[in-house]
């Protein structure tokens, strides 16, 4: 295969990448999408079974194209979104290129910035967007060795609760990952521990609208960066079933074992932190503070919207809180299974262009790499708390194609 000449290449066709070759379409900038598997492969294979959109189809899409099989309110099927993202390529023709895995991007010494070697051949561009998105490389802690009697697994490889052997399960990490698969396992009339950490828990629905509307209305979506401390917390939501509003007080009274963080094995013993409660009472207040923000907000703007008091009632305390359990014998109980919701780190290490840091880690303006024609897209917080949403990742790439645009006009 000779060495193709590109202006722009990208990395992926996941969401991020599909965006990026629509915009870049748009500008009539010359590229390619390079994509190791399938378009939106993660959707198809690195999700479990039931998985559903977290927002209505209304929000969790792009502006210029609805879903055909899911009605707006409802939260559309992994298999639904997978299907968007294909169509939507196809529809606009983009220049994608599957089953092409690149290996290597560093700088050229010819006339382009960069020479990027692939599975099936080589290319020189002047322009690469890193479109590979968040969820990279599963993440497990430390803490159980392989030797414990427990089969574990990340929630990447979780498929339904047929797939695992006999048993009760634990879940390691309470976001929306998290507390969906036990939620699931928990319906299924599995035994179910769930080790419950800081987190954010927003409302389903408040006051006849979705917690999305608000949150855009509210202008939390477009916010620059984390509240300090607040950079790593999940938020627990859910679309399953329908949509609900997570409530881990509510889990526990349909049978769930709420435990603290996970902090320790030995043999078959783990140990968890004394802090289920406060991390349970720390994410009632962030909700019950969003609910008072929407109020204010309704208020201030004299909007007209149905009362729900409902939504401000608190269970009480169930027993796991009131008298934690520290330690979880794997044996006594028979737990035969850990599920690790415990999120991803991004692997870079194909790039060999002078913009990570020491640990690996993207060194970006808004995208804008500090090398010359690099760009990155997709990753959380990349310019806005939306910017690894669908929506977000949309409005990014067009963000990023303009500049490229600009900067080719400047070139000429």
């Amino acid at each position: 295969m000779d060495v193709v000449q590109v202006d722009t290449l990208i990395v992926g066709a996941g969401q991020a990448g599909v965006a990026m070759s629509a915009h870049l379409q748009t500008s009539g900038i010359d590229h390619v999408v390079l994509e190791k598997a399938r378009i939106a492969e993660a959707w198809r294979t690195s999700r479990w079974d039931s998985l559903v959109a977290n927002g209505p189809a209304w929000h969790d899409r792009f502006p210029d194209k609805e879903f055909d099989d899911t009605d707006g309110d409802a939260f559309a099927t992994k298999h639904a979104c997978a299907r968007y993202f294909e169509d939507y390529a196809h529809e606009r023709s983009l220049p994608i290129r599957t089953g092409e895995e690149v290996l290597s991007a560093a700088p050229d010494a010819g006339g382009f910035r960069y020479l990027i070697e692939t599975s099936k051949g080589s290319y020189r561009a002047n322009n690469i967007v890193v479109a590979t998105g968040a969820f990279q490389v599963p993440l497990i802690p430390p803490v159980v060795p392989e030797s414990a009697p427990v089969t574990q697994l990340h929630s990447k490889f979780y498929r339904n609760p047929e797939q695992l052997a006999p048993g009760a399960v634990l879940v390691v990490g309470a976001g929306s990952s998290g507390a969906q698969i036990a939620d699931e396992l928990n319906r299924a009339g599995r035994d179910v521990y769930l080790s419950v950490g800081p987190h954010e828990r927003p409302p389903r629905a408040y006051r006849g609208a979705d917690y999305c509307h608000w949150l855009g209305v509210l202008g939390k979506w477009e916010m620059k960066t984390p509240l300090a401390g607040r950079e790593h917390v999940t938020i627990s939501v859910s679309g399953a079933f329908g949509g609900y509003t997570v409530d881990f007080r509510e889990y526990a009274a349909q049978g769930m074992n709420l435990v603290g963080m996970l902090e320790g094995c030995d043999g078959a013993t783990l140990t968890f932190a004394d802090d289920l409660a406060y991390n349970i009472r720390a994410g009632d207040e962030n909700y019950l503070g969003l609910l008072d923000e929407v109020d204010d907000f309704i208020s201030e703007q004299g909007i007209e919207a149905p009362q729900d008091e409902a939504a401000r009632h608190i269970k009480a305390d169930p027993l796991c809180m009131t008298e934690p359990r520290l330690s979880l014998d794997l044996v006594e109980r028979g737990v035969s299974t850990i599920i690790w919701a415990t999120g991803y780190r991004q692997d870079f290490s194909w790039l060999k262009v002078d913009t990570l840091d020491t640990q690996g880690r993207p060194l970006h303006q808004s995208g804008i790499a500090h090398a010359p024609g690099v760009y990155f897209l997709g990753l959380p917080w990349l310019t806005m708390r939306g910017s690894s949403f669908i929506w977000g990742v949309y409005q990014d790439a067009k963000h990023l194609a303009a500049y490229i645009e600009k900067s080719a006009a400047a070139a000429a």
